[in-house]
C-alpha cells in the first residue's frame, strides 16, 4: 500500500473539496451561472435572491474558496474565473473516469 500524504497530494485533495463543497449548494450553482453571463456586484447577485446578506457573504467565501470566483475588493465586483472553470470541468470528468471535452464551459462571450 502507498502512502499518498505528500504535501502535494495533500494540497490536490483540498482544492477537490473546496470545489465539490462550492458545487454541491444550488444557491451557488445559481450564482455561477449569474457570472457566467457577466461580472456583477455584491448587490446586484443579492438582488436575485430571497436571502440574508450573511448567508450570500458565506456564499461568496466559499466560492472563492474554491477559486472559481474572485472579487475586486470584498463585496464589490464578482467574477467566475474561466481557467478555474475549466480546472473544475476537468477534475469532475477525471474523478467519475468520464474524462473532460475540450470544450469546457467558461463564460460566454
Amino acid at each position: 500500500m502507498t502512502d499518498d500524504s505528500s504535501p502535494a497530494a495533500d494540497a490536490a485533495t483540498l482544492a477537490e473539496a473546496a470545489l465539490f463543497k462550492a458545487l454541491a449548494d444550488p444557491t451557488r450553482r445559481r450564482i455561477l451561472a449569474l457570472l457566467r453571463e457577466r461580472p456583477m456586484t455584491a448587490g446586484e447577485i443579492a438582488e436575485r435572491f430571497a436571502l440574508a446578506n450573511s448567508t450570500l457573504s458565506a456564499h461568496f467565501n466559499v466560492l472563492r474558496e474554491s477559486g472559481l470566483v474572485t472579487s475586486s475588493r470584498p463585496g464589490t465586483t464578482y467574477r467566475l474565473e474561466p481557467e478555474a472553470a475549466r480546472a473544475a470541468w476537468q477534475t469532475v470528468g477525471r474523478v467519475l473516469g468520464m474524462g473532460a471535452p475540450e470544450d469546457a464551459p467558461g463564460p460566454r462571450a
